[in-house]
């Protein structure tokens, strides 16, 4: 849970926060939102700074989640998100912070530019057909498309991050080459729709995460408005 909330406060802040402010600076001067490519050009910019950022907690978060799978000789026991940080730069080297950091800012970039673009897009399209306000219901409808979006778009990476993250040094060399090597040994070995393996229940997951997200994001951008941009 500390590796997950630390992730949260590192890489989740840093995404929306960019891409709040890129929103603002390359739309219209009337409002008039940017489109669809330039979005997501804006959510991969984002996601890559936040990735690069949440990367350590990233990592943390990982090692904790698998440590009791692990045989208990090669469990690492680590007793909260600032012991792993600390240890793995102690005992592996301040870099080992930042393992895989390229595919994780790879995911990222897909993940957020399919979010938050498709969120935008979807929002302007409830907007536009005139059955929805600008309220909590089209914030709803939207994040729901969006985080199915998402899913689906995301699920391949992620393995490739999380495998990668994982991984064991084995007789002295890694598991995984590259992020290319277990894309190629998953489909080889395991089949290439297994790279959406157990899409129900990481929608079920990101669903309601996303919702929440763009809830809470939307009422405190109001708020920032109403207290202070109107002042």
């Amino acid at each position: 849970l500390s590796a997950g909330l630390l992730r949260q406060a590192t890489y989740t802040t840093t995404r929306l926060g960019i891409y709040s402010v890129l929103l603002e600076r390359f739309g219209g001067a009337d409002g008039t939102p940017p489109p669809f490519l330039a979005k997501a050009a804006m959510g991969m910019t984002a996601g890559a700074a936040g990735a690069f950022v949440g990367t350590p907690a990233e990592v943390a978060l990982i090692r904790m989640t698998a440590d009791g799978r692990l045989p208990p000789g090669e469990r690492r026991g680590y007793h909260n998100v600032f012991d792993a940080l600390v240890r793995m730069a102690r005992e592996e080297g301040v870099l080992t912070l930042w393992r895989g950091c390229i595919p994780t800012m790879a995911r990222a970039v897909v993940v957020n530019a399919a979010q938050l673009a498709s969120y935008s897009q979807s929002k302007q399209f409830l907007l536009d057909s005139g059955h929805f306000r600008d309220d909590i219901l089209c914030h709803f409808c939207a994040s729901m498309i969006s985080g199915l979006v998402t899913t689906a778009a995301s699920m391949p990476v992620d393995i490739v991050k999380t495998r990668i993250q994982n991984m064991r040094t084995i007789d002295g060399k890694p598991e995984y080459r590259n992020g290319l090597d277990v894309l190629l040994k998953v489909v080889r070995y395991e089949g290439f729709f297994s790279l959406w393996k157990g899409f129900t229940p990481y929608y079920a997951r990101l669903g309601p995460h996303t919702v929440l997200t763009f809830i809470f994001l939307e009422q405190m951008n109001k708020w920032y408005q109403r207290l202070f941009l109107s002042a």
